[in-house]
C-alpha cells in the first residue's frame, strides 16, 4: 500500500472537501460526474496478476497506485462498468474505499510498532511501565485490523463487484473492536506519559526525533502514529455512514449497513467517554478544593457531573431601576462555574479561591437577553434561578466581554433555549451550513473539535466571527470560530446533507420513538 494513512485519510478530506464545493457551486447536485460525487479516500492499492476471478490483494503488494474501484486494470478489463448502474458504481466506489483505508491504516500501525515500539535503543530507554502506557494495547489493535482487513480482502477477491462489506464491519465490531476503547481510553495517561518523557528523558527525545527522520515516516510525527486507532474509529463510521447514504432504501445492504453504524457508534461513543472520563474526574477534584461555601456546602464531585463552562462576568450592583446610572461601580465581578446539572455563582477571593455564595440546578435556570440598551449594557443578560441555595427565585444582571461571550453563556445556562436559525426541537428546517477547512481543537468546554470535511448545521453566529453549530454526522453541537469554515450556500446541496443525515440515523430516531412511547405508557 502506497501511502501512509495519514497522507492517505488528509487526501481523502481535502478530495471531500473540493468535490463539496463544486457541487455547492452547481444548480443541480446531479449535474457532477459520478467520480466527482464519490469522496474518494481511495487509498492506491495494488494488484497481483491473476487469471479469473480476477484479485485485488491490498496487503502483500504496495507497487501499483489506484484511486479508484473503477481504474483497477481488473475492472476496465471486465466490461462490469458498461453493465452496472451509476448508483452501483459509486456504491462500489464507497465500499472499496472503505477495504483500501484499512489496508493503509494496517500499513501505518505495522510501522508504529516495528519502527517505534520495537526500536532496540528505545526499550533500553523506557521503563517496562512507560512502554506499557505509551503503546498501550496496539499489538492488539493491530492484530484485529490485520484480521479484519484479511475478511475484506477476501470479500473483494469473491467477485470483483463487491456484494457488500458492512456484514463484515458488523461482526469485527461486535465480536473484535472493544480493543478500540482499550486503547483511545487510555490516551489521557499516553500524552501525559509522552509529554513527560520528552521533558525528562533527552535519550529518549533523540532517539524519537531520529526515527522520525527516517524517511519510512515521510515526514510524519510519532504522535500522529500515537492517534492512529482514535483516528480510524471515527473514520469508520463516516465511511460506513457514505455506504449507508448510497444503498438502495428497504434492501438488506441497507440492513446490515445500519446494524454495522449503530453498533460503531455504541464503540466511538465509549471511546469518546473513556477519554472523557479521567479529565473530568480530575478536573472536578481540583474546582472542589478551590471552592470554599458561603451558603449551604453542595458537594462538587460526583460521577454523573461534569464541568460545562467557567469564567468570570460582571454582575449589575442595585436593582433594576439603577441600570441606567452611569458609574465605574455599575458592575462588579463574579465568576460561575457551571455543570451539566448545577450551577454555582462565585467571587473570587485571594489564593486562587472562589467564594461561593449561590446555586442552582441547571434545570431551574433561564435567561433573557437585554437588547437596545446602549453602550453602557452592550452584552448583557438577565439570569434568572427560579430556585436558588435559598428556595428562592433570584435574578442576576450579566455583562460579558463580548457578544460572542454573552451568546454562548446564554445557551449553556439554558440549552433548550430557540437559535437565531433553528430550535433545538426542529430538524426539518433549512438552516445554514457549513464545512469544515481548517482542523479545529477546542478550547473550552463549550466548544466543538472540527475534523476538515466535518458539516455543521449553523444553529447561531456572531458578529465578532463565532458559530454555534450542530455536526450533522454524530449531532454534537459547540462553537468554534467562522474562519475555520466555508458557508454551503446551495440550498439543494443543504437539503440534500439533511436527508442523508435523516436516513443515517433513522434507526436512532426509531428507537427514541419506541423508548418515548413506552415512557408515556
Amino acid at each position: 500500500v502506497g501511502l501512509l494513512y495519514q497522507e492517505y485519510r488528509d487526501k481523502s478530506t481535502r478530495q471531500e472537501i473540493e468535490t463539496r464545493r463544486l457541487q455547492d457551486s452547481q444548480t443541480d447536485p446531479e449535474e457532477s460526474s459520478p467520480s466527482e460525487e464519490t469522496p474518494s479516500e481511495a487509498e492506491p492499492t495494488s494488484t497481483t496478476e491473476s487469471k479469473a476471478p480476477p484479485q485485488i490483494s491490498l496487503l502483500r503488494n504496495s507497487n501499483s497506485r489506484f484511486n479508484l474501484w473503477q481504474d483497477l486494470p481488473e475492472i476496465r478489463s471486465s466490461g462490469v462498468l458498461s453493465i452496472l448502474q451509476p448508483d452501483e458504481i459509486k456504491l462500489q466506489e464507497a465500499m472499496f474505499e472503505l477495504v483500501t483505508s484499512e489496508a493503509s491504516y494496517y500499513k501505518s500501525l505495522n510501522l508504529l510498532v516495528s519502527h517505534f515500539m520495537e526500536n532496540e535503543r528505545l526499550k533500553k530507554i523506557l521503563h517496562q511501565s512507560e512502554a506499557h502506557i505509551l503503546f498501550s494495547n496496539v499489538l492488539d489493535v493491530m492484530a484485529v485490523s490485520e484480521r479484519f482487513l484479511l475478511d475484506l480482502e477476501q470479500r473483494v477477491e469473491e467477485n470483483i463487484v463487491i456484494s457488500d462489506v458492512c456484514d463484515i464491519v458488523y461482526q469485527h465490531t461486535v465480536n473484535h473492536f472493544s480493543v478500540y476503547i482499550t486503547y483511545v481510553s487510555n490516551q489521557t495517561y499516553q500524552e501525559r506519559a509522552y509529554k513527560q518523557l520528552l521533558q525528562d528523558k533527552p535519550a529518549f527525545r533523540e532517539v524519537i526525533s531520529q526515527l522520525e527522520l527516517d524517511p519510512k515516516c515521510k515526514g510524519l510525527s510519532f504522535s500522529s502514529f500515537l492517534i492512529l486507532p482514535f483516528q480510524r474509529i471515527t473514520r469508520l463510521k463516516l465511511l460506513v455512514q457514505n455506504i449507508l447514504k448510497k444503498v438502495e432504501e428497504k434492501s438488506d445492504r441497507e440492513t446490515t449497513a445500519l446494524d454495522a453504524h449503530k453498533e460503531l457508534e455504541t464503540v466511538v461513543k465509549a471511546c469518546n467517554e473513556g477519554v472523557r472520563k479521567m479529565s473530568r474526574t480530575e478536573q472536578m477534584i481540583s474546582i472542589q478544593k478551590k471552592l470554599e461555601f458561603k451558603i449551604k456546602s453542595v458537594p462538587i464531585i460526583s460521577h454523573s457531573r461534569w464541568l460545562l463552562k467557567q469564567g468570570e462576568l460582571q454582575q449589575m450592583n442595585g436593582p433594576k431601576t439603577s441600570r441606567t446610572l452611569r458609574t465605574k461601580k455599575l458592575f462588579r465581578e463574579i465568576y460561575l462555574f457551571l455543570f451539566n446539572d448545577l450551577l454555582v455563582i462565585c467571587r473570587q477571593i485571594p489564593g486562587d479561591k472562589y467564594q461561593v455564595f449561590d446555586s442552582a440546578p441547571r434545570g431551574l435556570l433561564r435567561v433573557e437577553e437585554l437588547e437596545d440598551q446602549g453602550q453602557s449594557l452592550a452584552n448583557v443578560f438577565i439570569l434568572r434561578l427560579l430556585e436558588n441555595a435559598d428556595d428562592r427565585e433570584a435574578s442576576y444582571m450579566l455583562k460579558a466581554s463580548s457578544q460572542s461571550e454573552m451568546k454562548r453563556w446564554m445557551i449553556s445556562l439554558a440549552p433548550n433555549r430557540r437559535t437565531k436559525f433553528v430550535s433545538f426541537t426542529s430538524r426539518l428546517v433549512d438552516c445554514p451550513q457549513i464545512q469544515c477547512v481548517h482542523p479545529y481543537v477546542a478550547q473550552q468546554p463549550d466548544e466543538l473539535s472540527l475534523e476538515l470535511a466535518d458539516v455543521l448545521n449553523i444553529l447561531d453566529k456572531t458578529d465578532d466571527g463565532w458559530i454555534f453549530g450542530e455536526r450533522l454526522h454524530d449531532q454534537e453541537r459547540g462553537w468554534f470560530p467562522s474562519s475555520m469554515g466555508e458557508e454551503i450556500l446551495n440550498p439543494k446541496i443543504r437539503a440534500q446533507n439533511l436527508k442523508e443525515c435523516f436516513r443515517v440515523h433513522k434507526s436512532d430516531d426509531s428507537q427514541r420513538r419506541k423508548l418515548g412511547s413506552r415512557n408515556r405508557q
